[in-house]
């Protein structure tokens, strides 16, 4: 079985990901390897709170120039985790003052 800190990498917080949060729908990066299954588990590991759906999708890496060499972006994966009505709010700007 994977570690559940392998699986999620990053959250993606953007504009739009703001309004999602909202609605307590998050987006996280994650393995390319990774189902909704195992994705599914180690959000509630992680963040002890209960998934109601998981939708997921691959983004094609960007062809990009340094210079004169040319190359491309890596793919990644980005799922998009719906938290159940009774669950906690995730925070991910937390101050411990």
């Amino acid at each position: 079985m994977k570690n559940p800190r392998d699986i999620i990498k990053r959250p993606v917080i953007t504009e739009r990901t703001s309004e999602y949060m909202v609605s307590k729908r998050y987006v996280f990066e994650v393995d390319l390897r990774s189902n909704k299954t195992e994705i599914k588990n180690a959000i509630e590991q992680i963040f002890k709170v209960k998934v109601t759906s998981v939708n997921t999708m691959r983004v094609a890496g960007k062809p990009k120039r340094y210079g004169k060499y040319s190359g491309y972006r890596s793919e990644w994966k980005k799922a998009i985790v719906q938290l159940s009505d009774d669950s906690k709010e995730l925070e991910f700007f937390e101050t411990s003052v």
